[in-house]
């Protein structure tokens, strides 16, 4: 499985990024281009601990099955995946921006690796281990580079 700790996949995930544009179509879902940066940005900030939603109820309850059906395979996330309130964008935010500051963010987790990691609780699929947190993060990059067709 691909992860953000490998520089091929940083690599990949980067170049794909710089071809979002601010009118990229959407596939599914109701985020713009712009919206679905910074949200991946919010994501990203989860692993370094800068941001610390609390635990959601549902996934104090079945987060951890769903956590090996998600992080155990290389399947992509399912479209129209729910996200926690916190990383919920409103707005529209200057792509350009964002996805500076998203670059920079994947190369501070990715410079930092595995001991860059959080402890602190994922919210909805509680303790990760750096691995799953390296997995979770390329595939939601990658399920919302999908997303627009990058």
């Amino acid at each position: 499985m691909k992860d953000l700790f490998e520089p091929a996949a940083v690599a990949e995930v980067k170049e794909r990024l710089r071809h979002l544009r601010p009118d990229s179509p959407r596939q599914w879902g109701t985020m713009n281009a712009s919206q679905a940066v910074e949200h991946c940005a919010r994501g990203l900030e989860l692993v370094t601990g800068a941001r610390r939603p609390p635990r959601v109820l549902i996934g104090r309850l079945i987060g951890p099955a769903i956590r090996r059906l998600a992080l155990g395979n290389d399947a992509p996330m399912r479209r129209n995946s729910p996200t926690v309130p916190d990383m919920v964008v409103a707005g529209t935010p200057d792509l350009h921006v964002e996805r500076e500051r998203l670059l920079s963010l994947i190369d501070q987790v990715a410079a930092a690796g595995p001991a860059g990691c959080t402890t602190h609780p994922h919210s909805f699929f509680g303790r990760l281990t750096p691995k799953e947190w390296g997995v979770l993060m390329y595939k939601h990059l990658d399920h919302h580079l999908r997303q627009f067709g990058a």
